[in-house]
């Protein structure tokens, strides 16, 4: 065995499946197969090693180009042939090979060891000069556009010449003289655009072909491949060169591409194309309709039951579904590559369930074969993969889903035109806490500005809305009603299709398709809840939402944020009355007033989680944030001066409004007079919340309703601040018990989301019952980030340049923020061994934050209700990641 270059044939290989990592996915399982006695056509691998030197140095291992002969030497013997031989030429192809599948990121080059010479001598061998001309017409095709950098196009456009010229429809109705003609034209635009010759010698050709493939591990798509998938760059890529086996020789020749399961629904069954006297990039161009291996049985049938037992051997023996290609030379079956094949999420937990049925995988493997965030596209609406799209901008794609509707501008109007019983798309420069009844009216949400955990986006999700935000391309005019993308204009009214799970606008109407919960992903769910250690409670705000919640498994709430109930047309006067009030008698007025609605939300959300706790966090934002804009009040106040109206007071009460808008701005809102300061400054404003929570609690015991409510406290920095609120909370609590002569549990905890709080944990956690880790807040705190700002103006320029790996905001930095929730759990505990510890920013329902969150012990996750599943799944996950030897009892079952 090579330090640097791995041979494989059948029934002799020096790599195996084990060695992914070093011979990547294609050469790690060409050498499986080849151990396993299945005919693959014989070669050898480069290995991921020599990609990173190549990167490194631009030159390769001195000992490199002797192994690379030593082991051309082994295909040589192994076949006959001889590489560059006139009369019987071996010839190989260089294929590409990451550790995970890239399907068409890098490059690949057939036929290498054509020349003029030696095409002569195949056309001898075969006695087929079109097969001979064919693949030399290939070859010189494809090094010209992958290792020399000639557009495709300018090849395409010579064929296209030549078929108009011959009067032939297809390629396969060229006869082997015009493809011969053909060469020589592809060999005379190579010297006109690069000027040099395409060179003659196959040992060049192989090298300049082994550049180009380690080259292309950087090219443009590759990056933006890695990028989206989060494939490191240091994994590099194996090279595979191995002897061309050829599909098109005939009518007893062929190839194909295949799956040992069908890969969007998972039925058992061998699922494929393949054509007759074809190479196997005809399949995957489209040139010609392939056939279903249906037909393959009628018309070979050795073949294809020989196909049958080698591919259902390779699945029993990597006991997951495979995607296999092959190629029939001459009635003679080889496979060409196997790999895990990539299916849709339903497929994915059929096949996993399936396979546990089969004895094939047990439920520990089962649950480690669907990847979390896939559950999204069972949970909501989806494009029709069938359906013809014109997609015209892309945005973040902050909720998923997929939602068609008219256009409209303001929320009072998507109210109003949902009333009517017209579906519409809310569509914002940004969204406010003003927008909530038009965003619970719309089907889903666009908007110019804002990131993935901005407003619109935690809204929506928590909604279960399809949303897009950070869509910067358009140009909202929302005076006007329309917006701008490149000149393609948008009036209210017209309409358009979001698909939020891959941040597309789409213009017009597009069909989309109902979630589908199979008994599959129910009983993976099970399976996940059997094992896992970690809570799973949801983020809701409405009754609704707490419904659909704990439908999807939530064990409680985890956030209910109070103040999206004070939107509401109904109340939102009384707030402002509140806010506006110059004496705390009449601020007890107008919270008198809001008391019982307050009462009424907290009820319907307290019975939907009926013996289930439900953390309810008191009033959180800045109070201006409940007053209209400034700069919109003062045009209407303008307005109506112009306009002399007789109305004075009306003018006076809106200029009153104007002057505390003033008084209550901020230079920095978020980290100004909010949260428990506003308790502690306005004490009556959460006692109105409180007593309205405990007085729902009091109600519902009485109606024999089992109730947990927890009042969480925001934005502490110091203990006092929570021992001075906590002591209000437990006078209420007893009022009311006294009042309605019932006793109820409750609890009182707070929101760790500023570093001083985590530092201090050992202090606060004396006032507190449990902790919930606000980690939206935490990271901007932390980090001294403005949310939206960064996530619109740099933090993709700090991913695309490798500042940072990941959005913070999307997946918890557990070098940074991460360790202030470690250090505030083990702080907390060390005075309060019986601290409850939870986390409630959206980071609870992504897969990776929710392992880390098991790893440093909390008690629970909280996300919204469509991510509820996610969660289950990765707290799985994350206790069978920890524990390998768990205990056979959930697996024996």
């Amino acid at each position: 065995m090579g330090g640097y270059v791995y041979f494989f044939a059948q029934n002799k290989a020096s790599g195996s499946a084990k060695m992914r990592n070093l011979l990547g996915g294609k050469g790690a399982n060409l050498a499986e197969m080849a151990n396993l006695g299945i005919r693959v056509p014989p070669g050898f691998t480069i290995s991921t090693e020599v990609c990173n030197y190549y990167t490194e140095h631009h030159n390769y291992p001195e000992d490199l180009e002797t192994e690379i002969r030593e082991n051309l030497n082994k295909v040589e013997e192994a076949t006959g042939k001889r590489f560059g031989d006139i009369q019987n030429p071996l010839l190989v192809s260089v294929r590409s090979g990451a550790r995970v599948s890239m399907p068409g990121m890098m490059d690949t080059v057939l036929d290498l060891g054509l020349s003029d010479i030696t095409v002569e001598g195949l056309v001898e061998e075969t006695e087929n000069p079109r097969l001979a001309y064919d693949a030399y017409r290939r070859l010189v095709q494809m090094f010209g556009n992958v290792v020399l950098g000639i557009e495709g196009e300018k090849f395409e456009e010579l064929i296209e010449e030549k078929k108009k010229s011959k009067d032939a429809k297809e390629d396969i109705d060229l006869a082997w003289q015009d493809l011969k003609g053909l060469v020589d034209e592809f060999k005379e635009l190579i010297e006109k655009e690069k000027g040099i010759q395409f060179p003659q010698d196959p040992f060049k050709q192989l090298n300049m072909a082994i550049d180009a493939v380690f080259a292309s591990w950087n090219n443009k798509r590759a990056v933006n491949y890695r990028k989206i998938n989060k494939i490191p760059e240091h994994w590099g890529t194996a090279v595979n060169v191995q002897v061309m086996v050829f599909g098109n020789m005939g009518n007893d020749s062929g190839t194909g591409v295949g799956f040992t399961r069908n890969p969007a629904t998972g039925k058992k069954e061998i699922y494929g194309e393949y054509l007759l006297n074809a190479q196997g990039e005809d399949v995957v161009a489209g040139i010609r309709t392939p056939h279903p291996f249906s037909k393959l049985k009628e018309e070979m049938p050795q073949v294809y039951q020989e196909l049958v037992e080698v591919v259902q051997r390779l699945e029993d023996h990597y006991k997951d579904v495979q995607d296999f290609e092959f190629t029939i030379e001459k009635g003679k079956l080889y496979l060409l590559q196997t790999r895990t094949g990539k299916r849709t999420t339903q497929a994915a937990a059929k096949i996993a369930c399936d396979m546990v049925e089969e004895r094939l995988i047990d439920k520990k493997e089962a649950l480690m074969r669907v990847e979390p965030g896939q559950l999204k596209q069972l949970l909501h609406r989806g494009i029709d993969p069938e359906a013809e799209l014109e997609v015209f901008a892309r945005g973040l794609p902050a909720s998923p889903g997929a939602a068609t509707g008219a256009i409209v501008f303001t929320a009072d109007r998507a109210v109003e035109l949902a009333q009517d019983g017209r579906k519409v798309i809310l569509v914002r420069k940004e969204t406010s806490p003003e927008d909530i009844h038009g965003m619970a009216a719309a089907e889903g949400i666009l908007t110019a500005r804002g990131g993935m955990t901005s407003h619109a986006a935690i809204v929506s999700r928590g909604m279960g809305k399809c949303c897009i935000a950070g869509c910067e391309a358009l140009k909202v005019d929302e005076k006007k009603k329309r917006f701008e993308v490149d000149g393609l204009v948008f009036k209210e009214g017209d309409f358009i299709t979001l698909d939020g799970s891959a941040g597309r606008v789409i213009k017009g109407e597009v069909p989309t398709l109902e979630p589908e919960l199979s008994s599959e992903f129910k009983k993976l769910m099970r399976w996940a809840d059997e094992i896992r250690t970690l809570g799973v409670r949801a983020n809701a705000d409405t009754p609704e939402d707490a419904k659909k919640a704990r439908e999807l498994g939530a064990e409680g709430i985890g956030l209910c944020r109070t103040e999206h109930m004070f939107f509401g047309e109904e109340r939102l006067p009384y707030v402002q009355k509140m806010i506006l009030a110059e004496d705390e008698e009449v601020r007890k007025e107008a919270l008198e007033k809001l008391e019982p609605m307050q009462r009424e939300d907290f009820k319907g959300i307290l019975r939907e989680m009926e013996g289930l706790p439900v953390i309810i966090r008191l009033l959180d934002p800045p109070l201006h944030e409940f007053l209209p804009h400034y700069e919109s009040l003062l045009l209407e106040v303008n307005k109506l001066k112009l306009e002399k109206t007789e109305d004075k007071e009306k003018i006076q009460e809106k200029e009153k409004i104007l002057q505390r808008i003033v008084d209550l701005r901020e230079v920095n809102p978020m980290l100004g007079h909010r949260g428990c300061r506003l308790g502690i400054t306005f004490p009556e404003v959460y006692n109105m919340q409180v007593r309205a929570v405990f007085e729902a609690a009091a109600e519902l015991i009485l109606e024999d309703v089992k109730v947990y409510p927890e009042i969480m406290i925001p934005l502490v920095a110091n203990e006092k601040e929570l021992s001075f609120l906590r002591k209000q909370v437990i006078e209420v609590a007893g009022e009311i018990m006294r009042e309605k002569g019932v006793e109820f549990e409750y609890k009182v905890g707070t929101m760790i989301e500023l570093p001083r709080a985590a530092f201090c944990a050992d202090k606060i956690a004396q006032e507190a019952d449990f902790f919930s880790f606000g980690t939206n807040d935490l990271t901007q705190t932390t980090f001294g980030f403005s949310r939206d700002d960064a996530e619109a103006k740099f933090i993709p320029a700090y991913i695309e340049k490798k500042i940072l790996e990941d959005d913070p905001f999307e997946v918890l930095d557990q070098e940074g923020v991460g360790q202030l929730l470690k250090m505030g759990i083990e702080r907390g505990r060390k005075t309060n061994k019986d601290l409850e510890v939870g986390i409630c920013g959206e980071h609870g329902g992504e897969p990776s934050s929710v392992k880390f969150c098991y790893q440093i012990g909390m008690d629970y996750v909280s996300c919204s209700p469509y991510r509820v599943p996610i969660a289950r799944l990765a707290a799985a996950q994350a206790i069978l990641e920890d524990r390998k030897a768990i205990s056979d009892k959930f697996f024996k079952e």
